[in-house]
Formats: structure tokens, sequence, C-alpha cells
């Protein structure tokens, strides 16, 4: 398989996280404490699950849980920055 292509699923995988965590954090804002009878907001909380395990597995255990979206979507961003990169690089090579 190429890499630019491989990079290029990378980076829409980083992408569509990026955004459910965003949207995610929208809804958290604007449904207030009964946010988790909310459909929408149940939707992006499968959506972004696997992003949110994954930090949790990176992080120390005194980072909270509550915490851990907003780590999740930093990590989503680093992937994300680091993809970009990554095909310019592969872009700009003869």
């Amino acid at each position: 398989m190429d890499v630019v292509f491989l990079l290029k699923i990378i980076k829409t995988v980083a992408e569509v996280a990026g955004f459910a965590l965003l949207g995610q954090g929208l809804v958290y804002l604007f449904a207030g404490i009964n946010r988790e009878q909310n459909f929408v907001y149940v939707i992006f909380r499968i959506i972004t699950s696997p992003a949110v395990k994954l930090a949790r597995l990176l992080t120390p255990r005194f980072v909270r849980d509550h915490h851990m979206p907003l780590v999740a979507f930093a990590l989503v961003l680093w992937v994300w920055v680091a993809t970009i990169i990554g095909l310019v690089y592969l872009r700009i090579q003869p």
C-alpha cells in the first residue's frame, strides 16, 4: 500500500474523531445537566469512545477521567498535524 494513501486514511480518521470530539464538547456545553439523555450526545460519545480510551491508556492515573475528552482531542490534533507534515514532506521530495 502506498505511504501517501495510508497517511491520507490516518488524516481522515483523525479529522472525523476531532470533529466528533468538537461536536460532543458543544453538546456538552448546550445540553446542560441532562446531556446523558440527549440522543446526539450519546451518538458523539459512542463515536469518540475509542479516542478517549486511547487517551486514558496513554495518560497517567492522576489525570481525572473528566478531562479525558480534552486529552483525546489534543492527541487527535497532534496526529492530524503529524500526518499533514508527513504528507507535505512526501510531496516535496523529488
